[in-house]
Order: structure tokens, then C-alpha cells, then sequence
């Protein structure tokens, strides 16, 4: 058999007798012949039939998969401007049945239920693929700026013993009849691996029982998620994070032109050094220039969120904006505070074209302070036994960052909700497919 050939490939091949198996993505058929497109993992590929014998055989459903050989022609009109001529067409799969909408059509007009109702085919539309395509290489150049600077990737339970982070918003199960829960995030994991190898990465799944049902929100997302120690403080976090996120960045570029050319998309440029802004100074911006007065709350609303990604485009021409400083009482037991400003942390959030992107900071690395801390806010140390012993046995200065992959898609592709770049979402109201 002639090994298979990507469509990509084809302007490479002129005159050569190949094969090519993929989606019967479109069939045309005129007077005296028949053009097939043939969709694999690389493009589109067209194939040209006149042959009665070959047209009879191109006679199928749209998305029945089908293997073509035949003579790469040049052609000016043909993606790629290369053609197969003289096809044989063998049918690979049973007739297809039609999907929810055309896949061949250059817009998608289905409604985002009906889309994600028909995942596993709809996702096959070039504009739909595309953003997963973006993601994927998002996350390889978030682990190769990690690896290039020491990092070790981690894989951490996904099933936990206590609901200690936060325990109302956990989903429990029963575990071989005892309860446990679906982890929040890989926190105290990745900070007692800290102990071990010093800086550490994990990209998985993270599960948050909240009731939302927002175009931001999901019950399950991936997390990028980095721990690491002998900082000096929260800004050696925010220059690693500053450093993957350009990376990221690069790694799109690179590797997917092509969903980038098809969505006309413009990525954001990641300066030398992000602009920040401490909480209460941001605060003080808000009240002069908004109609709203967040001074005194812990944290920033959406809105607020909005104007602060304008407000940096503006002053700094940056799409990134580091705000630091947020109030200890909105921050985990666990951040450090500002030694500085009672009440304040030495913890940030980055904001990215308008959404909280990331959440980061410096952690205690103290065994007396973690007892102190749950002290003040009256919580028992009890449940959290197995997660504290880490810091009797010495722990350097350390902190961390997770990102959100779900978000940082959906800004880079200007989707207007999570779930259109979400691989079969979770949220409040779907739990299938």
C-alpha cells in the first residue's frame, strides 16, 4: 500500500502518485465531473473525478472517511494550489449520517447548546477546532518555559481526603464507602513538593462546586498551576509567570498560523515587564474615574476588572496588568502577608484583556504561622494535619501561580464564552456528552 500523504503536503508532491485518507469534508458534482475535498488532521485537500467509474464512488455522505489515490497536479484553485487528478476512492467507513449543521460551510450558525450537544462531530468545523488547536500549544510552551528554567512536572490527586481548601464549594463522592472529594486545585500538593524538588508544574483538571452560570464559569477546567521556592517575594512569581506567559504566547505563533489566519486573530504582546498596580490604588482609581465606589471591598467586580484592562492599554499600551496587594481577608489561610501593610498580601491577580486571568502570590513557609493563621480565622488545625506536617520539617520561602487554560483561550480567541473553548464543558447544566 503507498503510505499516506497529508493534505498539507500536497504543493510539495506535484506529479507524484500518493494517498490520502481522510473526512469527505465536501462533494461537488457537475456535469462531467466531481471535486472532493478531503479533510484530515493537516487541511483540506481537493481531489478532482472524472472517471464515471470514480465519480459513482464519490457519491457518498459528507464526513464518510474515505482513502483517495491519485496524481498530485498543480492547480491555482485548489487549496494549497496543488490537486489530485485521476483518483481511485475507496470508502473506509460505513455511509455517514449528517451531522447537526454543514461542516464544509465557512460559518458556523448553530446555537453554542447545539454545538456542544454535537461535540464529537461538530468540533470537526475548521472554526471550531481551531481554538483547541490554540490551547494545545498554549500548554506546550507553558511546559517548555517551565522545563527551560528547572521546573519539574508534577501529577497530583485528583481525589482528596479533606474538603480543607474550601469546603463548600466541593463535589463529594463516596470512596470505597468513606467520603472524599474531587480537589479544588493541586495546592498543598504542589507546595509540599516544593520540599522535594524545589520548583514544580502540573497541567490538570480542577473541580469547583460553585453555582455560577456565567459565560466565565465552569464546574471543571484545566489549570496550569506552578509552585516554587527561595523567593525573595511575589515578584519573582509574577517574573516566572511573566516569562510562560511569553512563551505561551510564542508557541501559538509558531505552531498554529494557520487557526490563527482563520479566526483573525491578533495575539497580545507581552512586555519585558508587566505593568502593576497595588489593590488600593486601584481602588482609589475606580472611585475617582467610575460611578461606583469599591473602596473598603475585598476584592474587584467584573466591571472593574474591564476598566482596569482599559485604563492599562491606555496609560502602559499593555494588554496584561498585574493587580497586587489584595486583602488578606479575601486571599487563602495559607498567603503570606505584607509585612508592610497589615491586612494586605503579598498576592496579585493578573488581568488580561478585561478577565482575571491569574491568581498568585507568596505563601506562608512557617509551621508556628500556619497555626497562627488558622488560630485567627478559628479554624481547627485538626483537618489539616497531613497537609501542615510538611512545614515542621523545614520549607524554603515559596510561592506559586495558577492559570486558568479555559480563560486565557477564550480571551486570545475573543470567545464570548468559556464553553466554546471548552473540550465537553462541565457546568451547572450539562453533564453530557
Amino acid at each position: 500500500m503507498i503510505p499516506r500523504t497529508l493534505a498539507a503536503d500536497l504543493p510539495a508532491m506535484i506529479g507524484q502518485h500518493i494517498r490520502i485518507e481522510g473526512w469527505l469534508h465536501r462533494s461537488r458534482q457537475l456535469k462531467s465531473m466531481t471535486f472532493l475535498i478531503v479533510r484530515d488532521r493537516s487541511g483540506l485537500a481537493q481531489a478532482v473525478a472524472t472517471d464515471p467509474e470514480a465519480i459513482r464512488a464519490a457519491s457518498l455522505p459528507e464526513e464518510t472517511v474515505i482513502a483517495v489515490e491519485g496524481t498530485v497536479t498543480a492547480s491555482p484553485r485548489a487549496p494549497g494550489g496543488a490537486e489530485i487528478t485521476d483518483p481511485v476512492i475507496t470508502q473506509l467507513s460505513g455511509p455517514a449520517s449528517a451531522p447537526a449543521f454543514d461542516l464544509y460551510r465557512p460559518a458556523v450558525t448553530a446555537s453554542l447548546p447545539a454545538i456542544l450537544d454535537g461535540a464529537p462531530t461538530t468540533l470537526r468545523h475548521p472554526r471550531l477546532r481551531a481554538p483547541f488547536e490554540i490551547s494545545a500549544a498554549s500548554v506546550a510552551g507553558f511546559r517548555r518555559a517551565l522545563g527551560e528554567l528547572g521546573f519539574t512536572e508534577i501529577h497530583t490527586p485528583k481525589i482528596v481526603q479533606s474538603a480543607t481548601e474550601s469546603g463548600a464549594n466541593v463535589f463529594g463522592i463516596d470512596y470505597f464507602g468513606a467520603p472524599a472529594y474531587l480537589a479544588q486545585s493541586p495546592q498543598f500538593y504542589k507546595q509540599a513538593l516544593v520540599g522535594v524538588f524545589e520548583r514544580v508544574f502540573e497541567v490538570g483538571p480542577v473541580f469547583r462546586a460553585e453555582p455560577h452560570d456565567t459565560a466565565r464559569h465552569l464546574a471543571q477546567y484545566t489549570s496550569l498551576d506552578a509552585e516554587f521556592g527561595f523567593i525573595t517575594g511575589p515578584h519573582d512569581v509574577m517574573a516566572v509567570l511573566r516569562d510562560a506567559l511569553a512563551a505561551m504566547v510564542a508557541g501559538v505563533d509558531r505552531d498554529c498560523r494557520s487557526a490563527l489566519d482563520l479566526l483573525v486573530l491578533k495575539l497580545p504582546s507581552v512586555p519585558g515587564q508587566i505593568p502593576e498596580i497595588p489593590f488600593a490604588d486601584a481602588q482609589e482609581l475606580l472611585a475617582r474615574h467610575t460611578s461606583e465606589d469599591p473602596r473598603g471591598e475585598p476584592d474587584l467586580a467584573p466591571a472593574h476588572e474591564r476598566w482596569l484592562s482599559e485604563w492599562a492599554l491606555r496609560e502602559h499600551g499593555s494588554e496584561l496588568l498585574f493587580v497586587t496587594g489584595y486583602p488578606m481577608a479575601k486571599r487563602p489561610f495559607y498567603t503570606y502577608p505584607d509585612p508592610a501593610r497589615p491586612g494586605y498580601s503579598n498576592s496579585f491577580d493578573l488581568l488580561f484583556r478585561g478577565l482575571e486571568l491569574v491568581t498568585g502570590g507568596q505563601r506562608l513557609h512557617r509551621h508556628a504561622d500556619y497555626l497562627a493563621a488558622l488560630a485567627e480565622r478559628g479554624e481547627d488545625p485538626g483537618p489539616y494535619a497531613a497537609y501542615l506536617q510538611v512545614f515542621e520539617h523545614g520549607m524554603p520561602p515559596h510561592g506559586g501561580f495558577a492559570i486558568g487554560l479555559e480563560r486565557w483561550t477564550a480571551r486570545l480567541t475573543g470567545a464570548a464564552n468559556v464553553r466554546s473553548v471548552t473540550l465537553f464543558p462541565r457546568d451547572i447544566h450539562r453533564l453530557s456528552p
